[in-house]
């Protein structure tokens, strides 16, 4: 029945095509008046169509084509616009980061050359001062290197818990910034370096400039706060957070999974779990996380060798 009737409007089509007086239709439409629809069908019905349909229907066709490229051709420029925009977008986006990193890596290199000049001079000139007489004190010295492991493992369970207890609870409105699209090189987070650092130079002020077991103790406590906070600038913010470049040290088994895990801890999947950095793998075996600390691990050495 749809074929018949198919057949019947073509032919009626040609039919009205034929006899008009115009040399060519104004629309390329096959559909045509009811008037003068229905006694044509009645004539035309059953005869086969002529050759000359398919001239109508490839007619129709290219109009349609011509109707439908056009807005083609008008989105393909605009689309071509928008990818230009958007590489322009990427190319500063990337030139500001690279400003961003070298501005921290810049400050990164002066406190921690810094840093470490003046803990080893402290070190040195400290002992020296104190063997003057000729006597070692080897009861303060041993402690003052038994502060210095004890502050470095001491420090790494106060961040742990400082982490969970006050940057993601009462200090959240100054963590935030460290869970956000850093704006610049610095961030609001930076202040909790700062402060671990005055404890640090307290201790060893007061350890420096006076003589005994316990300015050695103290001391070696400051001395340990500092190693800790140099190590932990260079893995978390250049290692896990790209801050700055670390070189060959992110080749370092060890360093790659501890980076990961901490990488766990911005995705949110273990409610927050790993707190700590340099125990992070030992928290997310806790919580049945060693399988997702795999996958990571897998990302970025995919990521390292490309």
């Amino acid at each position: 029945m749809a074929a018949g009737t198919a057949v019947s409007v073509s032919s009626v089509a040609l039919f009205q095509f034929k006899h008009s007086s115009f040399l060519a239709p104004k629309s390329t439409s096959l559909a045509a008046p009811p008037s003068l629809l229905a006694p044509s069908v009645s004539k035309l019905e059953g005869k086969k169509p002529n050759l000359t349909v398919c001239f109508l229907l490839k007619n129709e066709k290219s109009t349609e084509l011509a109707i439908r490229d056009a807005p083609e051709k008008q989105s393909g420029g605009d689309a071509e616009e928008e990818r230009i925009a958007s590489a322009a977008r990427l190319a500063e986006k990337l030139a500001r980061k690279e400003s961003e990193r070298s501005t921290y890596l810049a400050a990164a290199l002066m406190s921690s050359l810094g840093i470490t000049s003046m803990a080893a001079a402290a070190v040195y000139s400290r002992f020296s001062w104190q063997m003057e007489g000729g006597e070692v004190p080897y009861v303060e010295m041993i402690g003052t290197f038994a502060l210095v492991v004890g502050a470095v493992v001491g420090m790494e369970m106060w961040a742990r818990w400082a982490h969970r207890a006050l940057w993601h609870d009462s200090l959240w409105y100054m963590h935030e910034s460290h869970h956000r699209p850093r704006e610049g090189p610095f961030e609001l987070n930076d202040v909790f370096a700062i402060i671990n650092a005055v404890p640090a130079i307290s201790l060893m002020y007061y350890g420096f400039f006076n003589k005994g077991l316990i300015p050695g103790l103290c001391f070696g406590a400051g001395l340990g706060i500092t190693i800790f906070g140099m190590a932990y600038m260079f893995v978390h913010d250049g290692l896990v957070h790209k801050r700055f470049p670390v070189g060959p040290i992110a080749d370092v088994p060890y360093l790659r999974t501890i980076a990961a895990a901490h990488q766990i801890h911005h995705s949110d999947k273990f409610d927050g779990v790993p707190f700590g950095l340099f125990l992070g793998p030992e928290e997310l075996e806790k919580v049945g996380g060693l399988g997702e600390l795999d996958k990571e691990i897998g990302r970025r050495i995919k990521m390292s060798k490309k």
